[in-house]
């Protein structure tokens, strides 16, 4: 299997944590984002032009929560993805809840902080800046409160649920991602990085 990506991908690194904890080998191509030749190539892949994809002979997925649950379906007794219906809607919620409200938010602020200089696009928006830190902390709360007496994110196993969310945070630093307030995040976040998946797929600046 091949999978599409870039090392500045956060969700890219979702796929990749996935793999490593399944002991799944993958083929890794890096798409050049700067390039108009493999940004078109990308586009022919997946038409919404975006990482990561993955290929599995003749059979191409996009999104990376579906790569993720696919990646674990093939694997035989992986404890990732649970079988049983409640625990594996619980883990399914939390990477909806990732796609749908903390990614965004923290996306507004890593774009507004990292991504605009990069680009040349000039300083940063101040009431985007505010947009962004209002949402952060709206659902920093909900994921700070769901860590409460939990050392992972739906019990005392790592799941797909922590390997989705956690890629949101890997720009903590250079984003400004105002976190430090919710303890059982930060807590969460330093056993996520004491993984080793997680340093071999860190991103060298």
């Amino acid at each position: 299997m091949r999978l599409y990506t870039n090392p500045l991908s956060s969700n890219a690194r979702r796929v990749r944590l996935t793999a490593h904890l399944l002991g799944m080998p993958l083929e890794l191509l890096e798409v050049n984002l700067k390039d108009e030749a493999e940004r078109k190539r990308l586009r022919e892949i997946n038409l919404n032009g975006k990482l990561p994809v993955l290929e599995d002979g003749d059979f191409s997925l996009w999104e990376s929560c579906a790569i993720m649950q696919y990646l674990a379906d093939l694997s035989p007794d992986q404890e990732l993805y649970p079988q049983d219906a409640r625990a594996r809607a619980d883990v399914n919620r939390w990477m909806f809840w990732v796609s749908q409200h903390f990614a965004p938010a923290v996306g507004v602020l890593t774009s507004e902080n990292i991504w605009k200089a990069m680009r040349g696009m000039g300083e940063a928006d101040p009431r985007e800046l505010a947009r962004g830190e209002r949402e952060l902390l709206q659902f920093g709360a909900v994921l700070d409160a769901q860590l409460e007496g939990r050392e992972w994110v739906t019990g005392k196993s790592i799941t797909l649920a922590d390997l989705a969310i956690a890629p949101s945070l890997m720009y903590i630093e250079r984003g400004r991602l105002p976190l430090e307030r919710f303890p059982n995040v930060m807590a969460w976040f330093e056993r996520i990085k004491a993984l080793e998946a997680w340093q071999q797929t860190d991103v060298r600046w």
